[in-house]
């Protein structure tokens, strides 16, 4: 399958994107992976997409979506794959459009994982990273006895400095604004799946592939 997947800051569109790539070979397909690609390579496209990063500028989209037809011309591509940051906004929804067509390609389906704004809130600024052994904890979520487990082996739960309200409550917004919508522009066209996007990882994993119509290995 071709697929998009939408979703706020903290909706868990990773976790899930991984799981449904590792059951059906799928692949990522990560703009901010293609750029880093691009410039490390020095290709002609991160040349231009390094001038402009120099210049304090941000990658038109002509390059980032000539990053993407390029990569979808891979063999790996054909079991499927999942867009990964593209597109961010309507406009670039827009010009996607023609750049799978050209490629005789189109999405199959678009994901919105969806999540209460309190919650989403909670699983960012309660994201603790334990100091000695190094595992990813939450301190709302997480149960009471890994987050001790952490303490008694003499381990302190540390939060990214941009794991705070005022940075996590900006990214939010900037979503609101931008990318959600997409939500509106994708279900016009019949492809949105919206699935809830609370509770249990597997849980939500099942609830995801039901709405794919995709099976469970």
């Amino acid at each position: 399958m071709r697929i998009v997947f939408l979703g706020a800051p903290g909706s868990g569109k990773g976790t899930q994107a991984q799981r449904l790539m590792a059951d059906h070979g799928m692949v990522q397909v990560s703009t901010g992976d293609l750029l880093r690609e691009a410039v490390k390579s020095a290709t002609p496209l991160g040349l231009k997409a390094k001038a402009r990063m120099d210049a304090g500028e941000l990658v038109s989209d002509d390059i980032v979506l000539e990053l993407i037809r390029e990569r979808l011309q891979a063999p790996d591509t054909r079991r499927g794959f999942i867009l990964d940051g593209f597109p961010r906004n309507v406009a670039q929804a827009r010009a996607l459009g023609p750049v799978l067509e050209a490629a005789g390609l189109a999405l199959d389906a678009v994901v919105l994982l969806e999540v209460d704004l309190d919650i989403l809130m909670k699983r960012l600024t309660g994201r603790r990273t334990c100091s000695v052994t190094g595992k990813l904890l939450n301190i709302h979520f997480s149960p009471q006895a890994e987050l001790d487990a952490c303490r008694k082996a003499g381990g302190e739960l540390i939060q990214r400095a941009d794991d705070n309200e005022q940075t996590i409550g900006n990214r939010l917004r900037v979503y609101r604004e931008q990318t959600e919508p997409l939500i509106a522009h994708y279900r016009a066209t019949g492809l949105l799946r919206v699935v809830d996007g609370e509770g249990e990882i597997d849980d939500i994993y099942r609830r995801l592939v039901a709405a794919l119509g995709v099976a469970r290995p």
